[in-house]
């Protein structure tokens, strides 16, 4: 027995119809999968969205806060001591003279430029997804350091622990803002990192500067307004920040984990070890300024994670 017409005709728009259903279903995983229409990235997101809402409200645990660094008095010039004449004693001048001091040497005032990365692609980690820059700089500065390596499997070992690390009054999204990464690095064996602020740009990349010479250790920058994670392993100055403390840098050494990517905002983003002059980093370099609520140890501040204990890097 044959179908009637209308039985055809129903089994033709039943088809139709689940032929629909698989054709977007292909089309969408098509779409996701090589980002068409940016469909990729917005799946990303809705799945972030999904993965904050299950793991429930951001932790208000406390955290070691933001210190706030305030400009030391400028260095004055080095100076020579005086130099003592011997007084001759009454009876023999030879034995009670007294020894002339050795003048004191004047460090010579010269320009410097320190990079503690020699070999910066063998430490550099591109960011995963466009909001991982926070794991790919912390991994970054334990590959320096020798304590991890720059693998995409450690990136998400790190993005998958940030729960441990995570408050709200760190980042109000939740997940990473810089008192985690100081967690991050000490739980790996980077010890003694610190969240500082500072009044000045100024003032906060000479602070840098010190620390690393100091500490041989690199240090994190909180760029375009803490939205931007930045690695910074070196620097130009007029003069050695340890002795002057009124020396310029003129800028620093970065790796950058959004690197190769273009940004559409902040434009292309430059290869790892590339130097920053003074006009990219007050370009790129900014007062701490979040959209998703205050921060009242942070607000207009230049924030940086600041290594304060030496460690033998492996570079």
């Amino acid at each position: 027995m044959y179908p009637t017409r209308d039985r055809r005709r129903r089994l033709s728009v039943r088809t139709l119809a689940l032929l629909a259903v698989v054709g977007g279903a292909l089309v969408a995983t098509f779409a996701v999968s090589t980002d068409a229409f940016g469909a990729g990235h917005l799946f990303e997101r809705a799945i972030d969205r999904l993965d904050r809402f299950i793991a429930g409200p951001v932790p208000d645990r406390p955290t070691d806060g933001t210190i706030l660094v305030t400009a030391p008095p400028l260095t004055p010039a080095p100076t020579i001591a005086p130099t003592v004449a011997p007084t001759p004693g009454p009876s023999t001048e030879a034995s009670s003279a007294t020894p002339t001091p050795t003048p004191t040497p004047t460090p010579a005032r010269v320009p410097v430029d320190v990079d503690i990365a020699t070999d910066p692609d063998s430490v550099f980690a591109h960011e995963l997804k466009d909001t991982w820059c926070a794991p790919a700089g912390v991994q970054m500065a334990l590959a320096f350091l020798g304590l991890a390596d720059t693998s995409d499997a450690f990136q998400n070992e790190l993005q998958g622990r940030v729960r441990e690390w995570e408050s709200y009054g760190d980042s109000h999204n939740g997940k990473w803002g810089p008192s985690a990464m100081v967690l991050a690095l000490e739980a790996y064996g980077a010890s003694g990192y610190e969240v500082r602020g500072y009044e000045t740009r100024e003032d906060a990349l000479r602070d840098a500067a010190v620390a690393i010479e100091t500490t041989r250790s690199p240090v994190i920058l909180l760029a375009w307004r803490g939205a931007h994670t930045w690695v910074m392993t070196g620097f130009r100055a007029d003069a050695d920040p340890q002795i002057f403390r009124d020396a310029t840098v003129e800028g620093a050494y970065v790796l950058d984990p959004w690197y190769p990517w273009v940004s559409s905002i902040w434009g292309p983003s430059d290869p790892p070890g590339t130097f920053q002059d003074s006009a990219e980093m007050e370009r790129n370099y900014l007062r701490w300024k979040r959209p998703e609520g205050n921060y009242p140890e942070r607000d207009g501040l230049f924030i940086s994670v600041v290594p304060t204990v030496p460690v033998s890097p492996a570079t």
